[in-house]
């Protein structure tokens, strides 16, 4: 594969960080835009690789500075990464979560129909979307969204589609399920369930406090979801496709065994709360693989025990 130019929007993020690293490792050239300057402790450093992108600022709202971007360096492939990613925050801000998504997503969508542009572009979708799974859901499944979040990823989707259909941008939605990685910020339930586990190790007395366990959901590694994107973008044939590991999670399950590989009973270190419980939160969601695998041979590898097993792995070289 020859070396490419590639613009990832967010660049900072877990998925955006992520795969600025997996295309660097490829020898392609990466330009970064994030919202603001990264610091030493942002995703791109503890990936090392903050010297190795060119970064610029700027939020992709903004239509002047996304504009400027794509005229400077005429990227080959685009992914659009940037949003503001919390189901719970997209509750408090739901003004400033539609604006980072749909207008973005609009934008950049914009941009390159008034420019012609020939390139491949990615937009990350996600299965919030579909709300409530009925069996593994494929691209096809019924959508019912039922927070902000969602109805923002549902209309970029829906945009998506329609400017492939009418303006023949190359453009392609990946719907995401859950995927994670020690980059995930802390406010997602995962990070808060191995942090607890791993301070509980060193302090026995330390507790944690968890809503509803009793949803499940399709749990992925996000380093092998930013490969997913790459094929998905590159293939021949313009197509939406989910990115699942097509298996089913319970949150009691990813506690039990996120305390047990540590040698503790999360039944005397975690405090059921029922005030933390939102009454939309989804009890089950998950993915059909299948379509994914078939068309351009990618499936997910790492399950739910190893997921766990990395995070923590991960995570007590940070408290160590």
């Amino acid at each position: 594969m020859s070396s490419k130019l590639i613009l990832v929007l967010g660049c900072n993020g877990q998925d955006g960080s992520l795969i600025s690293h997996s295309l660097l490792k490829q020898g392609h050239s990466v330009i970064g835009l994030t919202r603001s300057k990264p610091n030493s402790s942002n995703n791109l450093s503890k990936l090392g690789i903050e010297k190795d992108i060119k970064i610029e600022t700027g939020k992709i709202e903004d239509h002047k500075r996304l504009l400027q971007l794509f005229e400077k360096y005429q990227p080959e492939e685009v992914y659009n990464l940037a949003s503001q990613s919390s189901v719970g925050r997209s509750f408090s801000e739901p003004s400033r979560t539609i604006e980072s998504i749909v207008n973005g997503t609009l934008n950049t969508l914009e941009i390159c129909r008034e420019i012609n542009y020939s390139g491949r572009l990615f937009f990350a979708g996600s299965s919030e979307m579909f709300g409530e799974t009925q069996g593994k859901a494929d691209i096809n499944h019924v959508q019912k969204p039922n927070n902000p979040y969602a109805v923002a990823k549902q209309t970029s989707f829906k945009l998506v589609e329609l400017y492939r259909e009418i303006y023949k941008l190359n453009c392609v939605t990946g719907v995401l399920f859950n995927h994670e990685s020690p980059l995930r910020t802390k406010n997602f339930v995962t990070q808060k369930i191995i942090d607890g586990a791993i301070k509980t190790l060193k302090d026995k007395s330390h507790r944690i406090k968890l809503g509803n366990i009793e949803i499940s959901r399709d749990w992925g590694w996000a380093e092998e979801y930013v490969e997913a994107m790459q094929v998905i973008n590159r293939s021949k044939e313009l197509k939406d496709h989910v990115i699942c590991s097509g298996r089913l999670t319970s949150l009691r399950e990813f506690l039990s065994k996120s305390y047990q590989a540590l040698g503790l009973n999360w039944e005397e270190h975690v405090e059921i709360n029922s005030s933390l419980k939102r009454e939309t939160d989804i009890k089950t969601s998950v993915g059909n693989p299948l379509p994914l695998y078939n068309s351009l041979n990618w499936k997910a590898e790492i399950q739910i025990d190893k997921v766990i097993e990395l995070l923590i792995n991960k995570k007590m070289k940070v408290y160590n």
